[in-house]
């Protein structure tokens, strides 16, 4: 009897979701572990660097993507302009190009003879110009990249924030005596708090995981620290250790994330809901916001695509150096399996908590989906300790082969590493839609002799189909421009393109590390404009 009432639904989403959770587990163990002299070194000396460097990028790059995201959002939402319908979607593209790509064409750029040289060489004949170029490298030229990568974030969000405001509020503003200015300060912005405040905090959360870029422009971080302890001392302990300290970090902002979202609404009801008509803008302002809008589209995407065809089409002979096919196969490949596996259990898992009524698990669910906010090196090491701690494990109690070389350096490995770091952006996705189906569907199918399984074949798959494919895309961009955990849990001899210009570059071969570079602001491109109607939908 007790067999039969085995919620077998139930089972398979607490075992999945206790999956996603073991990087965190596996973190918060190994930093009560022996320290090695290594770690101790490291505290005494290079830690507080590490941490003070994390900060001052951080505040920088939100400071940044808050003003790019929130004033573009307000110009597009609020005012008709030249190109206003242009910018709406083109100004999300900047999702196509990852912090460290946008690095190499910084540098590329204004480096010492580099493109800005030959173009002023170009233009006005031989000269000594190096001496009047910026040069944007080590901290600068982080926080630029990354401000001018990730400001999409705030912008998309809080543009769906501004959308939904009610004219009514406008029009209390104007009755009440607000200057334009008075109610975007006291009406406009406090009332898109949250979504700007979510915005802030996937930024922030993608900022301190980042590693590409810190690692190109040589700015030791806790990443970087991180990926040296494992990769240059052999210290999985200590890297283990440093991790602790970036996931406190991150585990705050993305409860901080979640609060905020849960205690504030985005938008009103649409009951008395009415539509903010857009202001035209004529002469010196429509010229300012066109131009603003314009300077932030070339350099967040024009310039690093440019930068990128430039090298391409200089140095041909690395089309022969690089193959290809190989890159876009890998690539292809790891984004198809790890969206398939990623959306069939998230699908699965949701159906399951939804029959379940289950609040641990519930809670578990979002412990769980607290992996797209963990760093990919801290996942990948976590990842590493946790299969070779087991594989000994199961080969001292039961003499099992050992079981490493299916996990780590393999392609199983690095779908079970995906599956874990973007499970959030599939479950998140999928749970939104789930909602919007009334329980009674359920009942209805259940009456009418439906088993549970034939119910989520036949009326939750076909309701769900149209945002599972939006969701299986963006999971796609996310796994295409993907470096730290590629980069460590890769099979020898693997590339995709992401590691291909990560290797060029880390050899100075910026140029070499073109056209890997410009294939990957292709497909991630292609994929966003696929898109870019659904994720500006007003509806």
């Amino acid at each position: 009897m007790t067999i039969k009432k085995i919620n077998y639904w139930y089972l398979s989403s607490i075992a999945i979701s206790l999956l996603v959770a073991l990087p965190v587990l596996t973190v918060f163990a190994s930093f009560f572990s022996t320290t090695s002299e290594y770690y101790e070194l490291l505290r005494n000396t290079f830690l507080i660097k590490y941490i003070s460097n994390s900060a001052i990028i951080l505040i920088g790059v939100l400071s940044l993507t808050f003003l790019f995201g929130v004033l573009s959002a307000y110009f597009v939402s609020f005012y008709n302009f030249p190109g206003v319908n242009f910018f709406k979607w083109a100004l999300i593209l900047s999702f196509a190009v990852p912090a460290y790509i946008y690095a190499y064409s910084l540098t590329a750029f204004f480096e010492n003879f580099g493109t800005l040289f030959a173009l002023l060489t170009w233009l006005f004949g031989e000269g000594d110009y190096n001496k009047f170029i910026p040069k944007f490298d080590g901290m600068l030229g982080a926080i630029l990249s990354m401000s001018f990568s990730l400001f999409g974030y705030v912008y998309v969000l809080t543009r769906a924030s501004f959308y939904h405001q009610s004219n009514n509020l406008i029009e209390v503003s104007k009755n009440l005596g607000f200057s334009a200015k008075e109610s975007f300060f006291k009406i406009i912005l406090p009332s898109a708090r949250p979504a700007i405040v979510a915005g802030l905090s996937l930024v922030a959360m993608e900022c301190l995981a980042d590693f590409g870029t810190v690692s190109f422009f040589s700015v030791s971080t806790l990443t970087t620290g991180i990926y040296n302890s494992w990769l240059s001392f052999d210290d999985l302990n200590t890297a283990n250790q440093l991790s602790f300290f970036l996931l406190l970090i991150i585990l705050a902002l993305f409860f901080i994330e979640n609060y905020s979202r849960g205690g504030a609404k985005y938008h009103q009801s649409s009951q008395g809901f009415k539509q903010i008509p857009k202001i035209d803008l004529n002469g010196r302002k429509a010229f300012i916001v066109t131009i603003f809008c314009s300077i932030l589209f070339f350099i967040s995407f024009l310039f690093p695509t440019s930068q990128m065809a430039y090298w391409t089409f200089k140095f041909p002979k690395y089309f022969q150096d690089i193959n290809l096919w190989t890159l876009n196969f890998n690539t292809l490949t790891l984004v198809f399996l790890a969206s398939l596996v990623l959306v069939s259990f998230s699908f699965l898992i949701n159906f399951g908590n939804r029959i379940s009524k289950s609040k641990f698990l519930d809670n578990l669910s979002l412990f769980s989906i607290s992996g797209y906010a963990i760093p990919g090196v801290i996942l990948a090491v976590a990842f590493i300790t946790f299969f070779s701690w087991f594989s000994d494990f199961l080969t001292d109690i039961f003499g099992f082969i050992s079981i490493k070389k299916f996990f780590i350096g393999s392609v199983i490995g690095l779908i079970l590493a995906y599956f874990i770091r973007f499970y959030s952006l599939a479950f998140n996705g999928i749970k939104a839609n789930y909602l919007k189906m009334n329980q009674s569907i359920d009942e209805s199918s259940y009456l009418l002799g439906y088993s549970k399984f034939r119910t989520f074949r036949k009326i939750h798959f076909p309701y769900l189909k149209n945002s599972i494919f939006l969701i299986s895309i963006l999971i796609a961009i996310e796994i295409i421009k993907e470096l730290p955990i590629t980069l460590i849990l890769r099979p020898f001899n693997f590339d995709t393109f992401a590691t291909k210009a990560y290797a060029y570059a880390s050899q100075d071969l910026l140029e070499a590390a073109a056209l890997p570079s410009l294939f990957l602001i292709f497909w991630a491109g292609l994929l966003i404009f696929f898109t870019s109607k659904h994720i500006l939908s007003d509806k």
